[in-house]
């Protein structure tokens, strides 16, 4: 016999609707002689072993979100690239259930600078890229700015002058060389010449969150899932 599709063999095999059998196939759920197989127009023959897991559920596969860690150096374009299986970070306590699927057709958000580090947005999802195209100047953001030794006197004024430069954004000294910067409107190019502008030479910038989406203990070249309970 000639090879048939996935979804109409699943159809003919468990008596389901073909639309239903699809629904399967895309979330992950069907395995072809026990590799899963997420391609619903994938050939297969009769001999061909098609299981389905018990706890199968006949959804539609979500457009997901996920959070990257940028090292420095990285530029935009190559971003993308770097969410794969592999790098999904073991802190991701998500209960995603990581689909290939899901490294289809992703488009960066709230990019950063090639020579910047932190918090980046990867997404299908046309709302979340939509929002954040949007929202991201009126969204509170926070970096961490680090500072190379010398300068001018870290006093008052200093604080006072850098709140001015970053048109009013919420400073602090985390330690003597990292600056931290939270307010709305920020950019890491903006801080850098911000705290350039009150005399201070500026070594790394990372952002550390987003609206109330936080980078956290993720690693560098990482990422996780942006959970259900997440909103920026």
């Amino acid at each position: 016999m000639e090879p048939t599709r996935l979804d109409k063999a699943l159809s003919a095999l468990l008596g389901i609707p073909r639309g239903e059998a699809r629904r399967y196939i895309e979330g992950g759920w069907v395995t072809v002689n026990g590799e899963v197989v997420e391609q619903p127009q994938r050939p297969v023959d009769e001999s061909a072993v098609i299981v389905m897991a018990e706890q199968a559920e006949d959804t539609k596969a979500e457009r997901v979100t996920m959070l990257l860690h940028k090292p420095a150096g990285v530029a935009a374009e190559a971003l993308c690239a770097m969410v794969s299986s592999a790098t999904r970070s073991q802190l991701d306590a998500s209960d995603i259930r990581p689909l290939q699927r899901h490294f289809h057709g992703l488009q960066l958000a709230a990019s950063l600078p090639a020579a910047d580090s932190g918090l980046v947005v990867v997404s299908q999802d046309p709302a979340t890229l939509a929002h954040l195209q949007r929202n991201l100047g009126r969204t509170e953001q926070e970096y961490l700015v680090e500072v190379a030794e010398g300068g001018p006197e870290r006093g008052p004024w200093l604080m006072a002058r850098l709140q001015h430069e970053s048109g009013g954004a919420k400073v602090s000294w985390q330690n003597e060389q990292r600056l931290r910067f939270a307010g709305k409107g920020l950019t890491a190019k903006g801080l850098r010449t911000a705290v350039g502008n009150a005399g201070l030479q500026v070594a790394a910038v990372r952002r550390l969150r987003i609206g109330r989406v936080a980078l956290g203990p993720l690693p560098p070249a990482q990422w996780r899932y942006l959970g259900s309970d997440e909103r920026f």
